[in-house]
Order: C-alpha cells, then structure tokens, then sequence
C-alpha cells in the first residue's frame, strides 16, 4: 500500500520502524490526556516513555559497519604481506637461478678452454753415419762437457791412429803384449776408456762417439787438449 506521506517511500527500514514508533507514542500520549479524572501529573507520569529500544539498533548497525570495515583493513593487510612475501621469494629465486647460470656458462667455458700445450722439446740433432758425423756429434757432446778441442785436431788424431776405421785394434806394441790392446777411431786402451768415460755416451769402446769423447777427455787432463798431441799418447 502505497504511504500518504511525502518521500516516505525512500526513507530506510530503520527510518520507518522509528516514524512508527514515535507515531504509536503520540497515539498513546493522547489517549491517557483524554481518560477522566485524571489530574495534569499523573497524566504526565503514565505517559512518560523510555527511550525507544529501535535506537540501540542503530548503534548495532554502526558497530558492524566499523568491525566489518576494521576486517576489511586487516584482510587487505594480509593479502599485502602475502603479495610481497611472494614477491620477495620470486625475486631470491630469479637470482638464484642467474647465479647458477652463469656458474654453469663458466664451468661450460673453463672445460672448452684449450689446454696449453708445454713447449715441444727440441728435436734432437741429427749426425751422419760416418767420420765426419761421428766428429761433430763427440765435438757437441764435448762442449756441454766443458771439454776442449777441435775438428781439425780430432780428425788429424784419428788418420793417424786408425785411419777412420772404428773397429781397429793394435795387437802387436807393448799394450797388446800387456793384454790391453788399443781399440777403436783414436786407439783408446779399456782401463783408460773406463777411466775417462762421458756420461751419456756408450760404454761400447769401438762406439766411435764414446770413444772419441773418452779419448779427447783424456788428452785434456794430460796434454790440455787433443789438439796438442802429434803423435802416441
């Protein structure tokens, strides 16, 4: 049913229930005024009125209102502190996973990276097989050894002991007559070959390089160097 009164359409239910009550109040206040016999206070007393229950209940919407805006707050909060702790756990990860990355680009890089080749030995001297390259051979190995001489006098030396042949052997002078006959391209005797032998060299006495070697060594500690000796020695 549609109300006589103004704007009564859009007013609230709380509104409404309050218009109600003050209406039914006035009703009452005006039925006790019209009893008979009644004198002006008492009339007064039995129309007095307590304040209207209805009005606590606009308290009580209120009271929700600021609880449900208070959880609102928390609510957001939390939902806040989730969002930047998954924040934060995202951002740790992401740069955890860079770290690993780049450890696992540069283990990658380290493996590919050429090994340094140590440096080739030098390649050993090659000598020819004959007077000629068994004299430059025993004249290099004589210079590490600190041990004079020189081709001109190594080659005299040996013409005239054994004529270039490395396995000749004197069977008939006195060394021979003593059991220790001379061997070899300078005609070395075995105690002195053994005596005066260079590490590195054979210990063959017909080898032509151990046996140059020894027999220049020799002459260095009795005659200063091979090129001093002109004849026996």
């Amino acid at each position: 049913m549609r109300s006589p009164i103004s704007g009564y359409s859009r007013l609230t239910k709380v509104h409404k229930f309050s218009a109600a009550g003050i209406a039914a109040a006035g009703v009452a206040a005006l039925t006790f005024a019209a009893l008979p016999g009644g004198s002006a206070d008492a009339q007064t007393q039995s129309i007095s009125v307590k304040p209207v229950a209805w009005s606590s209940q606009d308290l009580g919407v209120q009271d929700q209102q600021e609880q449900l805006g208070k959880q609102a707050d928390v609510a957001m909060k939390l939902a806040k502190d989730e969002a930047d702790k998954r924040k934060a756990e995202d951002e740790a990860k992401a740069k955890a996973d860079k770290e690993r990355a780049e450890k696992e680009a540069a283990s990658r890089s380290e493996e590919r990276k050429p090994v340094e080749q140590a440096p080739a030995a030098p390649a050993k001297k090659a000598y020819a097989n004959n007077l000629d390259g068994w004299i430059r051979e025993a004249l290099d190995i004589m210079s590490a050894h600190g041990i004079p001489g020189s081709y001109d006098g190594i080659h005299r030396n040996i013409m005239r002991e054994s004529t270039g042949n490395p396995n000749a052997i004197n069977n008939w002078d006195s060394n021979a007559a003593a059991g220790i006959p001379s061997k070899g391209l300078l005609q070395v005797i075995d105690p002195t070959f053994k005596a005066y032998h260079v590490e590195g060299t054979s210990w063959n006495i017909y080898d032509p390089v151990a046996n140059i070697v020894a027999a220049c060594n020799y002459a260095a500690k009795t005659y200063g160097s091979m090129d001093n000796v002109n004849s026996a020695y």
